[in-house]
């Protein structure tokens, strides 16, 4: 589903990605682990279209397209969803009002058509009980005033609404506490686990790896995936630490 083959990219005139290659095929849950600076949060704006991130050389493909060719929104519209560390806030503009229209300029851009009011507010009840979110939250502004565990909530309510394809999630287990991670982790299994769709799962730790539970999981580190295993390999660097597996 998703082919990232040689990828350089750069933030200014500063390297942070120097050479990347990794293969994530549908059905697959990759987690993404790697030391502070390593270029995971790059990676994830990288694939997510973030201007200030150049792309210098390497190759993209997600689903067959070449996905650096497109805009955000297109990307959006392909099925790809990003995840922020640090979710934004939007001042005057409610999580109801965000969701129906993205969700409907995508259904637009593949050609169905628009959800109705009615039709919207069903889907997100259906999605924010998965999250255990109170419909009263997804009528207050974007963010504002939201906890760090809400908003991570309040982003997974947003992906089950829109369905991606494949989902980068960039350490959606900052800020959480471990009722929120049990939420959080289970809202993740809940949408993405299926034949059809794949997640990209970054993260520092392994707490959330327990609920959610990865198929495979790559060590990034100087810009580039050095080490690839199975679940066992996120536990190993929950014991000795990335310099001990990485030697």
């Amino acid at each position: 589903m998703l082919i990232i083959d040689n990828l350089h990219a750069s933030v200014g005139d500063k390297p942070i990605l120097k050479g990347l290659t990794l293969h994530v095929p549908a059905g697959e849950i990759h987690a993404i682990m790697g030391p502070n600076g390593a270029g995971k949060s790059t990676l994830a704006n990288v694939l997510g279209g973030k201007p200030g991130y150049e792309v210098t050389a390497g190759s993209v493909i997600f689903r067959g397209e070449d996905l650096l060719a497109l805009d955000p929104h297109e990307r959006a519209a392909a099925g790809l969803f990003l995840g922020f560390q640090y979710p934004v806030e939007i001042p005057g503009v409610s999580n109801v009002q965000f969701l129906r229209e993205a969700l409907n300029a995508q259904r637009k851009a593949r050609g169905e058509e628009p959800l109705s009011g009615g039709e919207f507010l069903k889907l997100a009840k259906e999605k924010a009980a998965l999250l255990k979110m109170d419909m009263e939250m997804l009528k207050r502004q974007v963010n504002v005033g939201f906890s760090g565990g809400e908003k991570k909530r309040a982003e997974m309510v947003q992906m089950g609404i829109l369905d991606p394809a494949f989902a980068v999630l960039d350490e959606t287990d900052s800020g959480l506490d471990i009722d929120a991670l049990r939420i959080v982790g289970g809202g993740i299994n809940a949408i993405m686990r299926s034949p059809e769709k794949a997640v990209l799962l970054i993260t520092h730790y392994q707490r959330l790896l327990d609920v959610v539970r990865p198929d495979k999981v790559s060590i990034l580190a100087g810009g580039r995936i050095v080490e690839t295993g199975g679940p066992e390999l996120a536990l190993r660097l929950e014991a000795e630490g990335y310099d001990s597996v990485m030697a």
